[in-house]
Formats: C-alpha cells, sequence, structure tokens
C-alpha cells in the first residue's frame, strides 16, 4: 500500500485523493480504506528510519536479544 501512495504522490496526487482507492487488506477493518492520519504516519516512517539509522539498528538488536531469550513482545 505504501508504495501505491509513494508511487502517486510522485505523479502529484494528493493523499486525500489517494485515500479512498486504498483497502485494508487484512483485520478489522478488511475492505475499508485506511485513515488519512495512517497514511501520513506510514509515509513518515521511512523517513524516521533514514534520520535516527542507529535507533533503528538498537531497536533491532534488542528485538533479536529478546527473541533469542525465549521472549516475545506483543
Amino acid at each position: 500500500m505504501l508504495h501505491t501512495v509513494l508511487r502517486r504522490r510522485a505523479n502529484g496526487e494528493t493523499v486525500e485523493d489517494i485515500q479512498p482507492d486504498l483497502l485494508i487488506p487484512t483485520g478489522r477493518r478488511k475492505g475499508q480504506s485506511p485513515s488519512l492520519s495512517s497514511i501520513y504516519r506510514a509515509l513518515a516512517e521511512p523517513e524516521k528510519a533514514r534520520a535516527y539509522p542507529e535507533a533503528v539498528e538498537t531497536a533491532h538488536a534488542d528485538f533479536a536479544a529478546l527473541q533469542q531469550c525465549g521472549h516475545s513482545p506483543k
């Protein structure tokens, strides 16, 4: 879904124009369109990862350590 939004934004469309065409594939809201805030949050994630790469690496290492200890965050 994110790829679709990024592609269409690159073609000059607004998030408000794109949102009705998107459908949530699974879960409680299956078949509905995601909220505008959800789309904007998804768009911000890659930017955060690029801005704070060390934080992402630390989080991945912490998660791997938890999995090795038999703990699984829920």
